[in-house]
């Protein structure tokens, strides 16, 4: 049984290596199980989604000699918990908004949404509700690196990373050399997700 490193941000489930070892094989999936390789796209859901859309596109090109087009996607105005209320302050800290850029015609592809963690399944909602906004691809399948359960809707990724088993009152940390300076994947107590 693999012992897990546990750091005063918590306990480390995946590190460098094992990220880019699950990568790998979400790009090897995705390549599989995609006939018509050229009409699929990928679109990172900001901020972490992006980076790993990058990074499976990479992966792609190198073993499939096809660039995929890559998009990347701000779900900020989908959400379902960003309130307005009547120009008053909101009640908990509100996102920031970021650009979507989808360079290419979505009519006729596969689109593939790219996140961090899958948790509740809002998250994933709203981004294809975005991505509607610019078209009509002819499906939309989710990548995600680590799936930890507790779905409120009905949402399935086609390609996961990790399954996580969590508790509600636990909470998945991705980190990403891109963002973070390091590449790891951190499980927090609720004590230490306060800190």
């Amino acid at each position: 049984m693999q012992q897990h490193a546990v750091t005063p941000a918590g306990r480390i489930l995946l590190d460098a290596e094992a990220i880019g070892r699950t990568l790998s094989r979400i790009a090897h999936e995705i390549i599989e199980r995609n006939d018509e390789l050229e009409t699929v796209a990928l679109a990172g859901i900001h901020t972490r989604g992006v980076p790993l859309s990058q990074r499976l596109r990479r992966l792609i090109a190198d073993r499939a000699g096809l660039d995929l087009e890559l998009g990347q996607l701000d779900i900020t105005f989908h959400r379902d918990d960003v309130h307005v209320r009547d120009g008053q302050a909101p009640r908990r800290r509100q996102p920031v908004v970021r650009d979507t850029k989808l360079d290419f015609e979505l009519e006729g592809r596969t689109v593939i949404l790219v996140d961090d963690v899958l948790y509740t399944g809002r998250t994933i909602r709203a981004a294809i509700d975005a991505l509607l906004e610019y078209g009509r691809p002819a499906r939309v399948q989710l990548a995600v690196l680590a799936d930890r359960g507790h779905r409120e809707l009905p949402i399935r990724p086609d390609y996961v990373g990790k399954n996580l088993p969590t508790a509600r009152e636990e909470r998945v940390q991705v980190q990403l050399v891109e963002i973070d300076e390091v590449d790891q994947v951190l499980l927090l107590g609720e004590s230490e997700e306060r800190t």
